[in-house]
């Protein structure tokens, strides 16, 4: 690719952001509302893991994402720490996953002990393969006394934790329902998907769990921080208790029933995050226009490839993407762009080739590796007026 083409993706970019300094790939858009609703809360003196703003947040999250329960936490990855043991798994267990993710999917995982298993994702939605899970599912495994054992290791599958990559949606219907043929429950890392939705369904309420993400560089953000969704009122019930160090309930005793953690997300940060969520209509139309925009440009360079929605879906575009035929022209735009303050990026490397995980169970994985070869993130954050 020439680059005179990469010098008129740069000048999009920059007539877009309306500016000649450097372009971070996903910033904050942080004003005015966030300030007063911070002082607010210092002003309360209700900053830590009890007030008013928890809760509205936790409220409100539940009422945008159509889900019965939202549990605000610490951050995405201890949510879906926190969603594996609600859902049962132990030390040795496998937890069917992708290795096209972030490394959190699987720290999460290895924090309880546990396996991941990688499977190979779909070409056009990004995420978990349902093809290649129901494949593994009726070849690999076997029924044993009520549970779902992987035949080679002999280890109990019990969870599948697909991932929504960039916002786009998995497969994540048929996922759910293979998974409940084989009696596994279903935990959505939707960390990157607030404001996604699939078949006009919230993305992270098709399973029995599903994990947002509030950090920084999210659609919108509490600093840090996370939300877990379910419609489960035995599953809310446990996650507001074992996040708040399994507390039972007394006006001056503490007395706890089970060994549990300090995971709740502090009022301050929730303040920031209804800040925030009353932006989120105007933050999702700036980035869709932002990606119809990315696409005309495509449209009129035939070397340029814009990943689409994928069908049935209206995906938030958290970052939006451009794939290359080959390794060697993706680096050669990444070098070019970041020479010039336009941040990109590539996708993450493949968790199987990781130095922690590169001894990980796993399927074949050409998908996987072929678009970690070729996608290249673009800027996607909104413009902050």
């Amino acid at each position: 690719m020439s680059n005179k083409v990469y010098d008129e993706i740069i000048a999009f970019i920059r007539e877009h952001y309306q500016t000649n300094e450097a372009i971070a790939l996903h910033a904050p858009c942080l004003g005015q509302t966030e300030k007063k609703m911070l002082l607010d809360c210092i002003d309360s003196t209700f900053v830590s893991s009890v007030g008013k703003y928890v809760d509205q947040l936790e409220k409100q999250v539940a009422a945008y994402c159509g889900a019965k329960h939202a549990v605000a936490v610490t951050n995405g990855t201890l949510g879906l720490y926190l969603g594996l043991r609600l859902l049962g798994v132990r030390p040795g267990d496998l937890v069917l996953t992708q290795s096209l993710t972030f490394v959190a999917t699987l720290n999460a995982i290895k924090m309880h002990h546990a396996e991941p298993y990688l499977l190979d994702v779909d070409e056009t939605y990004l995420g978990l393969s349902a093809e290649k899970l129901a494949h593994f599912l009726e070849t690999e495994t076997r029924e044993e006394d009520g549970e779902r054992i992987h035949i080679a290791s002999g280890k109990p599958v019990r969870v599948c934790m697909p991932m929504h990559t960039l916002g786009f949606p998995a497969e994540i219907d048929t996922i759910c329902k293979v998974c409940r043929q084989y009696g596994i429950a279903v935990l959505e890392d939707a960390a990157e998907a607030l404001g996604s939705r699939y078949q006009d369904r919230h993305l992270g309420t098709f399973g029995d769990i599903g994990v947002i993400s509030f950090n920084g560089n999210k659609v919108i953000t509490t600093g840090g921080g996370g939300m877990l969704l379910t419609d489960s009122d035995q599953l809310a019930h446990m996650a507001r208790h074992l996040s708040t160090t399994a507390k039972i309930s007394h006006d001056w005793l503490f007395e706890h029933d089970e060994a549990a953690y300090n995971l709740r997300m502090p009022n301050l940060n929730a303040a920031l995050g209804l800040a925030q969520l009353a932006k989120l209509p105007d933050f999702l139309r700036d980035k869709r226009l932002l990606a119809s925009e990315y696409q005309h440009l495509c449209q009129d360079f035939a070397e340029l490839d814009c990943l689409p929605a994928p069908p049935n879906s209206q995906p938030n575009f958290w970052l939006n993407a451009l794939r290359f035929s080959t390794q060697a022209e993706r680096d050669e735009f990444l070098q070019y762009t970041n020479k010039r303050s336009i941040q990109t990026r590539p996708l993450w490397t493949p968790m199987h080739l990781l130095k922690p995980y590169q001894s990980t169970l796993r399927d074949h994985l050409p998908v996987t590796e072929q678009l970690a070869e070729q996608i290249v993130n673009l800027p996607s954050g909104v413009r902050c007026v």
